[in-house]
């Protein structure tokens, strides 16, 4: 996909195909798809952050999810799913923002936002954003403007 300055503010995005085994009794994607696409994402764009492709060395932990459905995707709809961190990011925590539109750019189907806080998984207890990942992160970080509220 090539990069436009739209792109550049979504610093990972990557295509969806709604499928049958997606749609709900209306024939639309259901709601409860949108939570594994943001759930990629999320991956897709953090473990680079932290240097590694396997998702066990994941050090965060989703705190708060949501989703805002503007218009109904249907059967064969292509979806570009985006992400980024919002300006400010937390000591421990950070929150991430989700748009899915069409590759066209005309249609903006949902948007979705995670809370996630950094989790030491062997201490079972939240801890500090290491000051490296904070670099980058806030090097991406995104106003939390309008059109990046889910």
């Amino acid at each position: 996909m090539s990069e436009t300055p739209d792109d550049r503010t979504w610093p990972h995005h990557r295509r969806f195909d709604v499928e049958y085994h997606h749609l709900d009794v209306l024939g639309h994607l259901n709601h409860a798809a949108y939570f594994p696409f943001m759930e990629t994402l999320r991956c897709e764009y953090y473990l680079p952050l932290v240097g590694s492709p396997d998702p066990t060395h994941l050090d965060i932990i989703l705190a708060e999810a949501s989703c805002r459905y503007l218009v109904p995707a249907r059967y064969g709809t292509v979806l570009v799913g985006e992400v980024a961190p919002v300006r400010p990011i937390g000591r421990t925590s950070l929150t991430l923002v989700y748009r899915f539109r069409s590759p066209d750019r005309t249609t903006t189907y949902a948007r979705g936002r995670t809370v996630v806080v950094a989790y030491d998984y062997e201490r079972r207890t939240k801890k500090e954003i290491a000051p490296e990942l904070r670099t980058k992160l806030e090097r991406d970080a995104v106003d939390p403007e309008p059109d990046h509220r889910p």
